[in-house]
């Protein structure tokens, strides 16, 4: 219980000092816009206003890899379906929490080609963010054939230096 309180009150510290810190800019540091995530939560999300391409990227742990558990490549599913996402190697952090070997989950729905990794990763639908660190979520998508793939993010949404991210998957809705 007291462990649950202190992360509570940890991440909130953090991200108002996160927001609060953005009033300065420096030449190298995006600033971040609060915005609604997909779980309806705040975080710092992908709108932001970079002042060089020189973004520091946080560095990915040796043999780090996401993976998604379920569904699996070539499954059937239904227009709702539940996703779940691996990671090894890493540990999961909500947005705004800068720790080393850390991360949060990014869902790329659809995409032909990969974000800029050295710019945070965009927040739209085929960008689907998941900054409280959550590791499945449901799904709807229309009927048809869609890729899916993971991308971790650091505490900025920006992919790790050596990107950790899952193969990229092909399902099929009905």
């Amino acid at each position: 219980m007291i462990k649950k309180a202190l992360f509570a009150a940890l991440t909130a510290s953090a991200l108002f000092a996160l927001y609060a810190g953005n009033q300065t800019k420096s030449s190298a540091t995006p600033s971040v816009v609060q915005e609604k995530c997909d779980t309806g939560k705040c975080c710092p999300t992908s709108k932001v206003t970079p002042t060089n391409n020189a973004v520091k990227r946080s560095p990915s742990a040796k043999g780090a890899e996401a993976y998604i558990i379920s569904p699996k490549d070539g499954n059937v599913v239904g227009q709702e379906f539940k996703i779940i996402f691996g990671l090894k190697g890493m540990g999961v952090a909500p947005a705004g929490i800068d720790l080393p070997n850390t991360g949060h989950h990014h869902l790329l729905i659809d995409l032909e080609k990969l974000p800029k990794m050295n710019m945070p990763i965009p927040a739209d639908d085929n960008h689907k963010h998941f900054g409280a660190g959550q590791t499945e979520t449901t799904l709807k998508l229309a009927p048809g054939k869609h890729t899916l793939q993971l991308l971790l993010g650091n505490y900025l949404h920006i992919p790790h230096d050596k990107p950790v991210m899952s193969k990229k998957i092909t399902i099929t809705v009905k």
